[in-house]
């Protein structure tokens, strides 16, 4: 298992148009992908899942990914909510 940790970057959060930028990124990789908020965590290839999250700017999410391409995908989560590729 890969575990990295990541920040919300984007102004107003994980909502409807990043949420569907993460799980389309998730869903990239073979391994289960997990972000970790507030001690739940929640399927990143969810689309409600991750609306339920309901992360704002700067929350603190951990990404755990199992798998065998787990390193790839935690790297490629982390960037995606940490670059702000998410508008």
């Amino acid at each position: 298992m890969m575990k990295k940790k990541a920040v919300v970057k984007n102004e107003t959060g994980i909502h409807a148009r990043p949420a569907l930028s993460v799980v389309k990124e998730a869903s990239k990789f073979k391994s289960e992908v997990l972000i970790v908020k507030d001690g739940n965590e929640y399927n990143a290839k969810s689309i409600v899942a991750i609306m339920c999250m309901a992360a704002v700017k700067n929350d603190e999410l951990i990404i755990k990914a199992t798998g065998a391409d787990e390193e790839a995908a935690a790297v490629a989560m982390v960037k995606i909510i940490e670059e702000g590729l998410i508008k």
